[in-house]
């Protein structure tokens, strides 16, 4: 099997290609965002200036910013970092009720010691669960993939509420790369479509964005999507041992082990399914950034993933699911975004509207890049 010359990525991963030298086009992708964006060097010095800017937008108002806030240790340090450049954060959290006691409790912990307020907006946990359910029964990879949206959708509810004009996202492109685009795939339209087909219960209280929302939060709202990770040094092992240290933040195990949902689609749905495990995409940035070796990354990758104990009794409980159907709806055939409607189509033939949307900080640099571009159908 051809595998990357740099870092541990496989032919099997969706869409990718490899140059002269055997480095595969994510890892060139990083590449680029890190001229781009120069992290802890030139970036600092655009990170302030960025920051002066929120300052002075937010004269007059409650807040300077938007933190989104899980409780894992990126949005944790986040907010921390907010703070320290002499921002009054809100932190905003989407609880989709299946987070982890942990998370929980990391959350009071770092908003109570930083006296920073919190706006949480809950998802009745029956609607969470059934449009989970049907992401299940859909035989699609991104069950999780509702949360992401409606974390989005939530941070955009309070920027308008509150008239911030700016949100900030914990994610870092060294530290945890670029997801490949091709099998897993998510947008408003993509979850109605699945929920229409296979959902139970009208949605209320899920907080969906729809294309035309999207549009206007962007566009006519004109609230900015900045990710500090992408322009400062970020270490998320110096960000664990600060949290613990400042605030008695507990680790909660892994990379999106927080919540209970993320657990199963990364520990159990993915790799049992889809033969998909997404541990790769950390490792992979760990070999980039020279932190382990890609003899360990591969070592580490081929271990089986960490599974909690009693989490698929929990997701079966939640599910109101028998085992038996659980496992026979595990052997069915799987199937992709490319199956349901979906904004796809739209975002590619918008693509010059959403590159200048990107380069003005209003949708993510990594939304154009993986979401506006044609690539090969997921098989």
């Amino acid at each position: 099997m051809r595998l990357c010359s740099r870092c541990i990525y496989d032919e099997n991963i969706p869409n990718i290609e490899f140059n002269y030298a055997g480095v595969c086009n994510y890892c060139l992708m990083i590449d680029d965002l890190t001229r781009l964006y120069d992290p802890g060097k030139k970036g600092v010095d655009k990170f302030k200036s960025i920051v002066e800017k929120i300052k002075l937008d937010g004269v007059g108002k409650k807040y300077d910013v938007i933190v989104g806030v899980s409780g894992g240790v990126d949005s944790s340090y986040l907010l921390k970092l907010s703070v320290d450049y002499g921002l009054r954060p809100l932190a905003v959290h989407y609880d989709d009720t299946w987070n982890t006691s942990v998370a929980t409790q990391n959350i009071f912990k770092v908003t109570s010691a930083l006296n920073v307020d919190l706006f949480t907006h809950v998802c009745g946990n029956k609607e969470s669960d059934d449009i989970f359910r049907s992401f299940f029964l859909a035989s699609v990879p991104e069950v999780g993939g509702p949360t992401d949206i409606a974390l989005a959708e939530t941070l955009y509810r309070a920027a308008s509420k509150f008239k911030v004009k700016y949100t900030f996202e914990g994610h870092s492109f060294l530290e945890e790369g670029v997801s490949p685009a091709g099998k897993a795939y998510v947008d408003g339209g993509y979850i109605s479509s699945v929920h229409r087909m296979f959902g139970k219960l009208p949605m209320v209280s899920f907080p969906n964005m729809t294309f035309h929302r999207f549009l206007y939060w962007a566009v006519f709202k004109n609230i900015k999507k900045i990710r500090p990770y992408w322009y400062v040094s970020y270490s998320k092992s110096m960000a664990k041992e600060v949290l613990q240290k400042s605030f008695g933040w507990t680790d909660y195990g892994g990379h999106h082990l927080e919540n209970r949902m993320s657990a199963f689609a990364h520990s159990i749905y993915g790799p049992q399914k889809f033969q998909v495990d997404h541990r790769n995409l950390v490792l992979a940035a760990k070999v980039r950034n020279g932190q382990i070796s890609r003899l360990q990354a591969l070592k580490e990758y081929a271990k089986k993933p960490f599974v909690e104990e009693g989490l698929l009794k929990y997701v079966l409980k939640r599910f109101e699911m028998e085992k038996n159907t659980f496992d026979l709806h595990m052997k069915s055939p799987p199937k992709f975004y490319t199956d349901y409607q979906t904004y796809k189509k739209r975002f590619e033939y918008l693509r010059p509207l959403f590159f200048l949307l990107a380069k003005a900080d209003l949708v993510p640099m990594s939304f154009y890049l993986k979401y506006c571009f044609p690539i090969k159908a997921p098989k």
